[in-house]
Formats: C-alpha cells, structure tokens, sequence
C-alpha cells in the first residue's frame, strides 16, 4: 500500500537520458534518421508523441509511402530510396503484401527496438527546449501515458517532428506559407488566390459484412454534400488514402488550429459516408460498414526551416548538381489548392521533373542554431520545392543522411556545418553509399574493401541476345517501348515479332535521353515506317545510329490497332519495358504539357507496368549486348542507373558462382552483399495489394565458400537488398566463392536469371 500525506504540489517522476543524438518525431523520417545513427555506433534516443512509429504511414493516418517512383508514374526508372527505408518497405512487402497497416506498425517497432543504441519513448511529447548559448542544451518531455518527465541531454539534436517543435522553441528561422514568384524566380510560386498552404486529410476504411447494416450519422456530419463541388466523385468502393482529396485547413494555421481542422474531416468524412449509404444512390454499399476512421489528421504542411541553402523550384526540374548531394528526390512538384475539399479547383496541382534530383546537405540544419539538424518535410526548402520534397519515402531517405552526419559529428566532435568542408563531405557521402543510400551522380570508392584488390571470375555471364518470343501476343493500343542499356557505340541490329489483322505500316523509333542518366525518352535517333502483311511476321530494325556515351535507348512501337505485339517471358535486372499510358493518380495523361511558362518541361511519360503484367518486348539482339560482367559487383553503384550495374549468370546456369581470388589469403570479418529487390517497385505500404512477397529477380537462397570449398555461410530466406554477414572469428582464406541458387527455372513465369548487384569485403 502506498499512502501519501497532503502537501502543496507534487512534481512528476523525471528520468534523464543522456546520448549522442536526440531525435524528436518518429514518423519515417525519424525512425530512418535513428537506425542510421545508431548503426553507425551513435547513441540515440528517438522521442515520439504518439503510441506508434511510423507518423503518416502508421496505422493511426494510413498513408501509402511513397516517393520518387511516384506509383510507377513517373519517368524515373529504378528510383526506390535506398539504405534503412528501402529495407522497411522490403520487409513490408514480405510480411505484409495485403498493405495491413497494423503490420507496418509492428516493423517499425521491431526493427527500432533490435537497436541496442535507441532508446525509445512513446507517448512522450516535447514541451520545452533549453539552451545555453545558441546551442540547444536539452529538451523537456512528458509521457502521459505513465505521468513521467524526461530530461533528454545531448550535443546533437535532430528536429524530425512535422511541425518543427524543437527548431521554433529554439529559436531557429522557419517560412510557413508560399514565397512570391520573385524571390527566388520560381514560375510555379502560387497566387494568394490559390493558396500558401497544403491542408491535413483525414481517411476512413470500409469493409462488407454481408449483410444490410445501416448508418445513422452523427449529429455534427455535413449535411449537404453538394456543399462539396467535387462530391459526385465519391463511390463505395475507393477509401482511405485513395481519398487523399478529403482535406482542409490551407487558410488555417496547420500547426495550432489542427484540432479545429480535424473536426472539420470528421464532418466530411461522417457527411460523405451519409452521402454513400443514405442517398440511394450506391445500392452496392448496403451491405458496408465504417470499419475505421482516423482520430488524427495527416499532416502536410506547416513550417519549413531556413538552412543553409534553400531548395528551390530550379533545383527540382533543372536536376542542378550539388558538390554535397547526400540524397534525392523525384514526387512531382505538387501542390493543393488552400481550400481543398471544398475548392472548385482540381485536388493537386502537379507537375514532374524528366528525372531524379540531388538533395544537398546544406538544406538539413538550421543556419542559425549551430546543433540542430532537420530532416522529413521540415528541410531547408520553398514552398514549391516542398512540394516535392514533402513526401514521406524522401523525408526518409533525406533522414538517413542526417543520422549518418550526426554520426560522423559524433565521432570526430563536430557540428552540422562543419561536415561541409570537402574532405568531411566526401567521407559523409562515401559512408552514405555504403549503407546503401542512392545519391545520384556519386559512386562508392573504397579503398579498404578488399574486393577491390580481388580477381573477379564467375560461372557465366549473361549476354542479351534474345528477349525470346514466348509471352503474351498484346495488341499495340498504346505505344510501348524496349529499354536497353548499350554502350558507347553503334546500335545492334534488332529484330521484332509481331501479327497483323490486315496490312497495315508498323512506326518504330529510336530514342534515349537528352542527359544519359535520365529515363525520359525527349530524343528521337531515327524513325522506321515499315510495310507490314496480314499475319505473323518478323521484322528488321536496321537502326544506324551512334552513342556518344553509354546510356539506355529505347526502341519505341507507336500504337496502331491493328497489330499484335510479341512479348518475352524472360526478366532480367536491368531490362525493362515501358509504356505511354495514363495514370490519373500521379497527374500523368500520357504527356507533361503546361498550358503557360511554370517553369516546367514538356515531355511524354513512359512508364512500366506492375507485375504480373510489365512483359519485355521480345526481341532478337545481332551480336547481344554484353554489359553483365562479373566486375559490375565493384563500381560503386548498387541499383541500375544508365547501365544495368549488376553481374546477371546466363539463364541457363544451374550452379551460378562467382568468386573472388587473392594471390595471398586474406582475413575477412564482414562481407555485404547487394541483391536486386527492384528498385523500380514503389512498394506502397497499404491499399495496393502485391502480387509477390519477394521480387522475381531477388536470390533467396546462397552459399559462401572459403577456398577449400567449405560452406561458411548459408542463406536460404533472403529477401532483403542488403546482406551483412559477420564472422566471429575471421575468416582465412584466398578465395570467396558465392553460389546463388534460383527459386524458378528458364520458361516459369518471372524467370529472372540469377544476379547480384555488389560484393564487398572488409577486414574489421
């Protein structure tokens, strides 16, 4: 028993946590920011007012994640965000392919408390920072849920909260709203009329139980739906975050009138859900139940910190370089009228680049509070430049590179900007690319990966002679093209397969990208018109031109209905095609064309295909095209960019191995290993089911050897792109030989021969 006597007050419980690195906010921009840090040996303690991780994606708001790929809608090929968000959608998409956000809850937790250097605080909401000096000294908390303050004392700090609670406490310069057209020349700034401010949304999830169920709604729903002009878009099958259009509040402030916006969604959402069972108007949804609705809004916008550089508009679509890029970005620029549900204007306004584009680091700390770093959509950006920067998967990716430069400051006791002194620089971005951070324009160079010193010598290598002729006979409503990557020099001669349901002149052009790292097809090589008969035939490609540089082309079918084309069972990494089709959800009607000068470029979209569809275009390959080598596994890029990058063993290798010689033995502590899980693949986190739990071209099964051929390592489940292997005792040996095993043989369906992106060895 515990007994109390009366006195004046009481003071709550308080625990200090002393670390290296505090982060405040456990969205995915936090959790990536802390894993980061800590695997890098830093002590972290991560803070999140909330009762899960996840922010957004979490299954209190139940937003997809996403980023550069942009659902597939995009140009921007094999774009997926690498390092610790691309291993959390991978282990979503194995766990959890049915987009079950109660099931992304439980990876973000488990993957955040298998950390032995993050301490964890649900439910613990920051409500003081204390400083001495510019310097932020340390932050107060409390958590409600077991009536405990919180002293957090560190050198670093990382502001990744949404709303900026550490950098406006501290001090530190933030914008809120849109700047003027003028200030930074960007032609895209919106009009007061538009709006400076993207709103908050709030989704709810449905479900049939069989069985009419009836709705009585809440006194507070809006009771004329027509007050909304875009109502007649409701039905009763989207839900969640396919309605990402329920939002409010750009003419509020997003930061303190939240709880007068949320009460605003809830009067949508209960009014819309009226509107679908009560009008008569959708017979289907008698029998359907509210099954959820969230109790807290997603945010999108509120302050944004001034760094020391600011990302703008140019930055976005021009793809301007950057001597400290540490991470990219690839949404449209997308913007949302203020008025959001409510306004007469479409939902979003978006606009995309032809390709990815750098991050610096310069937009990642305040310029004015020496040891605070921000990172998710609170980064040293314009409202415009936000609008691509906001979204969840590249806050993420942009937090990685704050855990491993707090990491680094840690080490070497160091403060934000000190990092951009070139040297600093480099061994920032060099130990991003280890961890398997993308940053586009940069390639990993180690001089202590022993690989680099190895004789590189494999059971096959593969060579694109032939997409065979044994998929599906498509017809050509929508032009479709072949992506292949070639090098410096003439292009092979090609032959097609298609069938004719009368005579008719088949058009194929030749294209590749105006700048060699991008995917957008804007340059035309040479155009065939070639005669064609009714019925099956093969035609010729007899194409001339020459590349200056190595690059992909894209051998283009324009559309003619009345032809079949011949597609390919066979997937390789790297080999992709592609389609000029329409996809709504990402602003995509086949071509870019502003109607005014906003500072964006026309361009038409090419875009894959998800699985089970996404066939290559069978095509016969004069020569083939040989850029599979084993010696890809060392050139520092661990995702195709202009060239595949990868070793691909030939389809018919029973016994796919590749081994590394050393002309004296070696001892090796640590070998990592690169696998493709398809950096194409946006792996949505909820809503889009997938038709796989790992992808086609992933080996899930390998054996390593040492040189007597003595199995030291066995993997029989991975799915994973990263895999760390650590000996306990160093391994002696003069040779590693790595044996891939293949789930599915040549002329199963998603056959994929057997690849690997990078191979690296260290002595610890």
């Amino acid at each position: 028993m515990i007994r109390e006597q009366a006195v004046d007050k009481r003071t709550p419980k308080t625990i200090r946590h002393d670390a290296d690195l505090i982060v405040v906010g456990g969205g995915l921009s936090g959790v990536c920011c802390a894993i980061t840090a800590a695997r890098a040996g830093t002590r972290v303690v991560l803070v999140q007012d909330r009762p899960v991780l996840g922010g957004n994606s979490s299954s209190e708001v139940r937003l997809w994640v996403l980023g550069a790929t942009s659902h597939m809608g995009n140009n921007n090929r094999w774009a997926r965000e690498g390092g610790v968000i691309d291993e959390l959608l991978v282990e979503n998409l194995y766990r959890n392919p049915e987009g079950n956000p109660l099931i992304f809850d439980t990876i973000l937790l488990e993957k955040v408390i298998l950390e032995p250097n993050i301490t964890l605080l649900l439910n613990t909401a920051v409500y003081e920072v204390e400083k001495l000096g510019e310097k932020i000294s340390g932050i107060k908390a409390f958590c409600s849920q077991n009536s405990t303050a919180y002293e957090l004392v560190a050198p670093l700090f990382c502001d990744a909260s949404g709303d900026g609670i550490v950098g406006f406490q501290s001090g530190a310069a933030f914008r809120m709203g849109a700047e003027s057209r003028e200030e930074f020349g960007e032609k895209f700034a919106p009009t007061a009329e538009y709006g400076e401010l993207l709103g908050h949304s709030l989704y709810f999830y449905t479900k049939d139980t069989g069985r009419p169920v009836r709705f009585v709604p809440p006194a507070y729903a809006l009771d004329d739906i027509t007050k909304i002009p875009r109502y007649k878009r409701f039905n009763a099958q989207e839900y969640g975050c396919q309605l990402w259009w329920i939002e409010y509040g750009g003419r509020l402030d997003t930061v303190h009138d939240t709880e007068t916006i949320k009460w605003e969604l809830w009067k949508v959402v209960y009014g819309v859900w009226n509107y679908i069972k009560n009008s008569g108007q959708f017979p289907e949804a008698e029998t359907m139940t509210l099954e959820w609705v969230g109790q807290i809004p997603g945010k999108r916008e509120s302050r944004r910190f001034e760094g020391d550089y600011m990302l703008t508009q140019q930055d976005v679509v021009e793809q301007r370089t950057h001597p400290d890029a540490v991470a990219f970005g690839g949404w449209s620029i997308d913007l949302h009228p203020a008025d959001g549900i409510f306004s007469e204007k479409p939902g979003c306004n978006q606009w995309h680049s032809k390709g990815i584009y750098q991050i610096p680091y310069r937009c990642l700390y305040s310029h004015n509070v020496p040891n605070l770093f921000i990172a998710g959509r609170i980064i040293s950006a314009s409202h415009v430049a936000f609008g691509s920067s906001r979204v969840m998967a590249t806050g993420a990716h942009v937090a990685q590179a704050v855990g491993m430069a707090a990491a680094l400051c840690t080490q070497n006791q160091l403060l934000p900007r000190d990092l951009t002194e070139p040297t600093r620089m480099q061994e920032l971005q060099q130990e991003l690319l280890k961890a398997g951070q993308h940053i586009p324009g940069f390639v990993l160079q180690d001089s202590t990966d022993l690989t680099q010193q190895a004789k590189l010598s494999a059971s096959s290598e593969f060579v694109l002679n032939e997409l065979p002729a044994d998929g599906p006979l498509l017809p050509l409503t929508s032009s479709a093209a072949q992506m292949l990557p070639l090098p410096i020099g003439s292009i092979p001669q090609l032959t097609a397969f298609v069938t004719a349901d009368q005579d008719t002149t088949l058009t194929v052009e030749l294209r590749r990208s105006s700048k060699p790292f991008n995917h957008t097809p804007d340059v035309t090589l040479e155009t065939l018109t070639i005669p064609l008969r009714k019925g099956k035939q093969d035609i010729n490609l007899p194409f001339k031109s020459q590349l200056s540089e190595p690059q992909y082309v894209f051998v283009t079918f324009i559309k003619n209905e009345h032809i079949q084309l011949q597609y390919s069972q066979l997937r390789v990494t790297g080999v992709l095609s592609v389609f000029n089709k329409i996809n709504p959800a990402v602003s995509n009607y086949g071509k870019q064309e502003p109607s005014e000068d906003i500072g964006v470029d026309t361009f038409e979209f090419w875009c894959p295909e998800r699985r089970p569809a996404g066939h290559n275009i069978a095509l016969r390959i004069q020569t083939g095209i040989r850029l599979f080598s084993p010696t890809n596994v060392r050139n520092g890029i661990q995702r195709p960019t202009n060239q595949p990058n990868a070793w691909v063993a030939k389809a018919d290798d029973v016994n796919p191995t590749l081994t590394l010689s050393w002309p004296t033995r070696q001892k090796i502590n640590r070998v990592e290993l690169r696998f493709d899980t398809d950096f194409d693949h946006p792996l949505e986190t909820v809503i889009m089911t997938h038709p796989e739990t790992v992808g086609p071209f992933c080996v899930q099964e390998y054996v390593v050897c040492n040189d007597q051929q003595e199995r030291i390592y066995h993997q029989t489940h991975n799915h994973q792109t990263s895999n760390t292997i650590r000996f306990d005792q160093p391994i002696e040996t003069s040779s590693l030989t790595i044996h891939l095993k293949k789930s599915t043989s040549p002329g199963q369906a998603d056959f994929a021969p057997a690849s690997l992106m990078e191979i690296r060895c260290y002595r610890e």
